[in-house]
């Protein structure tokens, strides 16, 4: 396999596995991202950005994340983002 290939196939694998670990936390706390696929990716990728860094890289790695900080990560960064957005609403901002 060439690098490129290599490349797009980590890309595509670090997608599948961010919108996953986004799913998951938005089915752990019990609140559905409006934006769908794009906002499991983005809860999932932020959340695993925090997760490493309060964490530390523990537990199994799959698509280039460790799944359990990236878990955590997400369910923060998931509670966080909703919370805003209920607040948000509840001031007529949006």
């Amino acid at each position: 396999m060439t690098k490129v290939g290599g490349k797009m196939l980590e890309l595509f694998w670090s997608l599948i596995v961010g919108s996953i670990l986004g799913l998951l936390a938005g089915m752990i706390i019990g609140n559905d991202i409006r934006s769908g696929f794009f906002g499991y990716i983005l809860i999932g990728f932020l959340g695993s950005w925090v997760g490493r860094i309060l964490l530390g890289p523990t537990g199994p790695k799959i698509g280039g994340f460790y799944v359990i900080p990236a878990l955590v990560g997400s369910l923060m960064c998931l509670s966080i983002c909703s919370y805003l957005l209920q607040k948000i609403r509840q001031f007529d901002f949006y």
